[in-house]
């Protein structure tokens, strides 16, 4: 089981991680990705669903057409986590 990351903690790590905010009501974190197209949104989202499979940590989710909606929390802990961290910054890096 991985442990919660305290509020000081995650605050430094979205230090890091510009463009994502903590979640309004929940422990978790969130940010929106805009493509050009529906083709680079998959594409996207095909890249990090093998990266998450392979942590075996996955994300809550939405595409419309070239935006994604992203949820990051450890559903196991209720809440933000190592493991969100470092699927963030994957999903940053796959995304430029």
């Amino acid at each position: 089981m991985t442990t919660l990351l305290s509020d000081t903690e995650r605050a430094d790590a979205l230090v890091s991680l510009p463009n994502w905010r903590i979640c309004d009501g929940r422990n978790a974190i969130e940010r929106v990705y805009e493509f050009r197209n529906f083709n680079e949104a998959f594409a996207f989202m095909t890249s990090v669903a093998l990266y998450a499979e392979k942590i075996d940590h996955h994300p809550e989710w939405r595409n419309v057409y070239r935006t994604v909606e992203v949820t990051l929390t450890s559903h196991d802990c209720d809440g933000v986590t190592e493991r969100d961290i470092r699927l963030a910054r994957f999903m940053d890096r796959a995304a430029s």
